[in-house]
């Protein structure tokens, strides 16, 4: 891998989302197969400004922001003005934003118009493009632990992962029609009798992520501190495939979590187990309706990831 820049924002994402559960920058990069030196660098950007993306590596800078470039496009589409004067004149006041002439003309020919304004026609794809925009800012609107795909699972096998002293390599039944491959760093805290055949809870709509070679598809979920880690107990009765639910959030779960969105990282920090070992988010308990709550064996007030 060569400089951090040629990462993709998905790799970003995850880099700064382990970094945020708090693993080393030796563990990121033994994890996700990166140099420590690319970890650091987009760790870094990260704290500086909050930046996860690639950053254009030549051109100019856009002078408008996003929300003032779909204004000026709906303009040029939507008036029969042909002349950049003419636009300029309706963008600024419709928008609001001291621009020249000559900057307009310069967005308007990188959105793709060329010659007079008004024989532009939008790409094939661009409406359904702008439709999936909207909806996917209605959904981070609303971030909160409603949009984690938990469920009940069953561990069949667990296998240490070869070249590595630290993951298991799981198949897990999760209600599907066939089992998940999953990654998890449990070799130090966990024996792999203690392992097979066991109940757990899993996050299923995380992005898939390479871990030491293998592609991993879910996250078993575990109260955790620096010394010791505890694989979370469903209720009695619970079956694979059974939800998990918190009492005061409804929402429905994201059909994949977006890494550009942050939410598990949003909402990881309000996991944790209560006094009574029960896996709570913000006080709801990890509930399976009917059949119970789900529990740390001995680890209370402590946090899960």
């Amino acid at each position: 891998m060569g400089r951090s820049e040629e990462l993709s924002d998905f790799q970003r994402g995850t880099v700064v989302g382990c970094h945020l559960c708090k693993k080393s920058i030796r563990e990121i990069s033994a994890l996700l197969n990166l140099p420590r030196s690319t970890v650091s660098s987009v760790i870094l950007k990260w704290k500086r400004g909050g930046i996860t993306t690639a950053l254009p590596r030549s051109g100019r800078p856009h002078k408008l922001k996003e929300e003032d470039r779909h204004v000026l496009e709906q303009i040029a589409v939507g008036t029969c003005l042909s002349s950049v004067d003419a636009i300029t004149t309706e963008f600024q006041s419709a928008s609001g934003a001291a621009v020249s002439s000559r900057t307009v003309r310069r967005e308007l020919h990188e959105m793709g118009f060329r010659g007079r304004v008004s024989t532009y026609s939008k790409p094939a794809g661009r409406e359904k493009a702008e439709k999936k925009q909207v909806a996917t800012s209605k959904d981070d609107a609303q971030v909160d632990v409603s949009r984690l795909d938990l469920r009940v699972g069953r561990i069949i096998t667990a296998l240490q992962l070869p070249g590595t002293d630290s993951m298991y390599m799981e198949k897990v039944d999760v209600g599907e029609a066939s089992p998940r491959t999953v990654v998890s760093e449990l070799v130090k805290h966990v024996p792999v009798d203690q392992m097979e055949n066991r109940m757990a809870v899993l996050l299923c709509n995380l992005k898939p992520v390479k871990m030491g070679g293998v592609v991993s598809q879910a996250m078993v979920m575990c109260a955790s501190s620096p010394d010791k880690v505890e694989i979370l107990d469903p209720p009695s009765g619970a079956a694979p495939g059974d939800r998990v639910t918190f009492q005061g959030f409804p929402g429905e779960s994201d059909t994949e979590l977006s890494p550009k969105s942050m939410v598990w990282e949003q909402v990881q920090p309000d996991l944790r187990t209560n006094s009574q070992c029960i896996a709570t988010y913000k006080g709801a308990a990890f509930e399976v309706v009917g059949k119970g709550v789900c529990k740390a064996q001995t680890m209370s007030d402590s946090e899960i990831k």
